[in-house]
C-alpha cells in the first residue's frame, strides 16, 4: 500500500486535565535534574558549562496544570494515523504530538509501550504529563510544558514526492522559539522517519533543550544497548557520576530491573560513532532508534525493582498493566544541560524508529563489546547509516515548505506563535502561525502591542496570563493608562515580568502599588511568594491569609470568610468547580496552608482548609495537608486516621517525599505500600 495520512480517534479511559492554575508560576516546580555548584567541578569542561547555562527561574509565561484528578471515563481523542504496508504510527496532536503507537505489521508487534489509560501526573515542568509512546521534550530540563497541549498539525509533501508527511509545530514559550516535527513513512519502509528543527528567530542567543523520550515495554529479560562503555549515572540523590557499562556494583544495569531505585543512565557515546539505542527482549527483538549526529545524547531511564518505582508504575496506569522504561535521545550528553543556539540559527536533525531483530545469544551474552557490535551490525543491515544521512539531506529542503493554505489543518495549536510573529516580524517558512489562532488569552497583549494600552479583566475573575520576555516587559513598562485602563492590574503584570527577569526589588514595588488599589489578592499572593523567598515566613503567612480573605470575597466564595477559624467553617458556597475562579481559590488555599504551617500557625491553616469547597476538601492534596495540620496541632491520632482513610494525592510531584515524611512523623511503623513513592534510598 502507498503511505497514507488520515484522521481517526482513539478512545481511552482518561482523567480530565481540569482548568489551568491561574496563579503565576513565580518559582519552578521542584525539578529533579539539577546539580549543586560543588558537583560541577569534576565534570568535563563543556558539560560543566552547559549544566550551569540557562537554568529556569520559573516556568513563566506558561501556567501550571494541576487541576486533574484520578477519576477516568471513556474519552475520545483525536489522532493522526500515518501508515504504509509495514508500519502504522498513531499521533496525538492534542497532547504534545505524542506518538502513542508504532505498530509493525509483518511481526504483528507493538514497538512502544502503549498506556491503556490517559492519567495525568505531576512530572512535566508545568505539572500534567502522562506516560507512554514517543514524546518530544523541548524547553528546559524536564518533561516539556507542552506535554498535554495541542500542537498545530498539517499534511505536507514528503521528501522525494514519496506521499505525504505530518508536520507538527508550535511556539515553545519558555525559550521563545518555534519548533517543528515532521513524521513520514517512505513506501515499504520498516522505519518511521522524523525530521526535527528548532529555530531561534531572535538576535540574541537562547538556551535550547531537546530529548526524544521513547517508552518501551519493561521485562526482566529485556536489555537496552547503546554504543558506549561508560555512562553518567544520575539518580534522585542528585549526584552525577561516571560509571562503567554494563556492570556496576555487581549488577548489569543494562537490564532495567536489576537496580532498586529509579535512575538515569546517560551514555558516553564516542565522537564519530553512530548514534543509536535499542531495547531488545529475550528473543533479541524490539525497537531501535537512530539519528544523525546532531542528536548526540542517549539515555536509559529505569524505575527500578524497588517498591517506590513499582508504585509509580501502577500510579501512571492501571493495576496489573506491564511496566515500561524510557530510551531517549537528546542534543546534549545529559538532561542537566542546555545548549546555546545563536540568534538566527537553528538545530535540525533526523531520527528513525523501527523494529530490530538480532541474535539473542549475542545480545544477551557476557561480552558487552560483542553484544553492542552485533546489535549495530544488525541495525546497519536494517537501516544503513548512509541512508539516514541521505534521508536527512532529502528532508531539509522540504522543511521550509508551507502547508497548502487551501487545505484545512489537521489540528490547531495555540495563538502564542501568531502573537510573537506579529511582535517580532518573524518570517518562519514551513511553520505558519495564523492570526485566526489568536484567542482570549492573546488578545489583550495584541492590544498592548498595537495601542500601547493593556486592557484588564473583571475583578470577579483572576487576571489572565502574563508575558515576561524582555520585549513584552518593555511594553509593560511604557504602557499607557491615560485611556482609563486600571493601573493595579498593569502593575501586577509588570511585577510578574520583573520578577521573571530577576529584578526582585522592582517586582515587589510594582506589586505593592497594585495592592493599594482595587482587587488586592493577586498582588498579595505574589508578595507572599517574595517574602517566602527572602526567608520572611511570618510576613508571607500574613499576606497569604489576607490574599485568601480578599480572593474569597471578590471571586465569590459567598461565606464572608475573614480568615478566622470561626468565620471560615464555611458553607462551601463559591464559584463553580472547574472555572478559573475556583482554580485560583483552590491553588491559593494550598499555598496559604503550606505557608501558615511553615510559620507555625496551624490553627489558621486549619481555618483555610475549612473554608474550601467541600469537593476540594476531599482532594488528596488537601487530605495530606489536613494530616499535616493535625500533626502540627499535636493530634497524632486524628492525623493517623486521615492516612487510614486511604487517600490519593492526585498531583504528587515526581520525587516528592511529603507522604513518607509525614508518615514517619506520625509513627515508626513501615510506610504502607499505597503511600510508598520513594525514588531514592532513605536518608540517614
Amino acid at each position: 500500500m502507498a503511505t497514507t495520512v488520515r484522521r481517526s480517534t482513539l478512545t481511552l479511559p482518561a482523567a480530565p486535565l481540569g482548568p489551568e492554575n491561574p496563579l503565576p508560576a513565580l518559582l519552578p516546580l521542584d525539578e529533579a535534574h539539577t546539580l549543586e555548584e560543588s558537583e560541577r567541578a569534576a565534570l568535563p569542561v563543556e558539560m560543566a558549562r552547559q549544566v550551569g547555562y540557562g537554568p529556569l527561574r520559573s516556568v513563566l509565561p506558561t501556567r501550571i496544570l494541576d487541576g486533574y484528578g484520578r477519576r477516568r471515563a471513556p474519552t475520545s481523542l483525536d489522532t493522526l494515523v500515518i501508515e504504509n504496508d509495514r508500519l502504522r504510527a498513531t499521533v496525538l496532536p492534542g497532547l504534545g504530538g505524542r506518538v502513542s503507537s508504532l505498530f509493525h505489521k509483518p511481526s504483528n508487534r507493538e514497538l512502544l509501550y502503549t498506556n491503556p489509560v490517559l492519567q495525568p501526573a505531576d512530572f512535566a515542568l508545568n505539572g500534567a504529563w502522562f506516560s507512554g509512546g514517543i514524546e518530544w521534550n523541548i524547553g528546559a530540563t524536564g518533561h516539556t510544558t507542552l506535554s498535554c497541549a495541542p500542537l498545530h498539525a498539517a499534511r505536507v509533501p514528503a521528501p522525494g514526492g514519496d506521499g505525504a508527511m505530518v508536520r507538527l509545530w508550535e511556539w515553545e514559550r519558555l525559550r521563545d522559539v518555534p519548533f517543528q516535527v515532521d513524521l513520514w513513512l517512505p513506501e515499504e519502509s520498516d522505519f518511521l522517519y522524523v525530521g526535527a528543527r528548532i529555530r531561534n528567530p531572535h538576535d540574541r542567543t537562547v538556551p535550547v533543550y531537546w530529548w526524544s523520550n521513547i517508552a518501551v515495554p519493561e521485562d526482566e529479560r529485556t536489555r537496552v544497548l547503546a554504543p558506549a562503555e561508560e555512562t553518567w549515572y544520575f539518580a534522585y540523590e542528585r549526584k552525577l557520576r561516571r560509571i562503567p557499562v554494563p556492570e556496576w556494583n555487581g549488577a548489569d544495569l543494562t537490564y532495567p530491573l536489576r537496580g532498586d531505585f529509579p535512575a538515569d543512565y546517560f551514555y558516553e557515546v564516542p565522537d564519530g560513532a553512530r548514534k543509536w539505542i535499542a531495547s531488545l527482549d529475550e528473543g533479541g527483538r524490539g525497537l531501535v532508534q537512530t539519528s544523525t549526529d546532531v542528536l548526540r545524547g542517549r539515555k536509559l531511564f529505569v524505575w527500578g525493582a524497588g517498591p517506590g518505582g513499582r508504585r509509580w508504575q501502577q500510579w501512571l496506569t492501571e493495576p496489573g498493566t506491564p511496566g515500561y522504561v524510557e530510551v531517549q535521545a537528546g542534543l546534549a550528553r545529559t538532561q542537566l544541560e542546555h545548549v546555546p543556539l545563536e540568534g538566527g540559527g537553528e538545530f535540525a536533525w533526523l531520527e528513525a524508529y523501527g523494529p530490530l531483530a538480532a541474535d539473542p545469544g549475542a545480545v544477551h551474552g557476557d561480552d558487552w563489546a560483542a553484544a553492542r557490535a552485533h546489535t549495530e551490525k544488525r541495525l546497519e543491515a536494517a537501516l544503513p547509516r548512509a541512508d539516514v544521512e541521505a534521508a536527512y539531506a532529502a528532508w531539509r529542503p522540504c522543511a521550509d515548505s508551507d502547508p497548502d493554505p487551501q487545505e484545512p489543518p489537521l489540528a490547531v495549536g495555540s495563538g502564542w506563535g501568531a502573537l510573537e510573529g506579529v511582535r517580532g516580524g518573524f518570517t518562519l517558512p514551513g511553520t505558519p502561525f495564523g492570526q485566526e489562532t489568536l484567542d482570549a488569552d492573546q488578545r489583550p497583549w495584541a492590544e498592548l502591542l498595537h495601542t500601547g494600552s493593556l486592557p484588564c479583566g473583571p475583578g470577579s475573575e483572576p487576571p489572565g496570563p502574563t508575558l515576561v520576555s524582555p520585549e513584552w516587559r518593555e511594553l509593560l513598562e511604557s504602557a499607557d493608562t491615560a485611556g482609563g485602563a486600571p493601573r493595579h492590574e498593569l502593575d501586577y503584570h509588570l511585577g510578574v515580568a520583573q520578577w521573571h527577569a530577576g529584578d526582585r526589588s522592582q517586582a515587589v514595588r510594582s506589586w505593592e502599588r497594585s495592592v493599594g488599589s482595587a482587587a488586592r489578592w493577586p498582588a498579595l499572593r505574589c508578595l507572599a511568594v517574595a517574602d517566602r523567598q527572602s526567608g520572611n515566613d511570618a510576613r508571607a503567612a500574613e499576606r497569604y491569609l489576607a490574599a485568601v480573605r480578599d480572593a474569597r470575597e471578590r471571586l465569590g466564595a459567598g461565606n464572608g470568610a475573614s480568615g478566622t477559624r470561626e468565620s471560615e467553617s464555611g458553607d462551601g458556597a463559591g464559584p463553580e468547580p472547574g472555572t478559573s475562579a475556583a482554580a485560583a481559590l483552590t491553588a491559593l488555599a494550598r499555598e496559604a496552608v503550606e505557608s501558615l504551617l511553615r510559620a507555625g500557625r496551624a490553627d489558621d491553616a486549619e481555618a483555610v482548609l475549612d473554608g474550601l469547597h467541600p469537593a476540594d476538601r476531599l482532594r488528596g492534596r488537601f487530605q495530606l495537608l489536613r494530616a499535616q495540620v493535625l500533626l502540627a496541632q499535636g493530634d497524632i491520632k486524628a492525623a493517623r486516621a486521615v492516612f487510614e482513610r486511604d487517600f490519593e494525592v492526585e498531583d504528587l510531584r515526581e520525587g516528592e517525599e511529603a507522604l513518607s515524611e509525614t508518615w514517619a512523623a506520625l509513627t515508626d511503623e513501615p510506610l504502607p505500600a499505597r503511600y510508598d513513592f520513594r525514588m531514592r534510598p532513605a536518608q540517614p
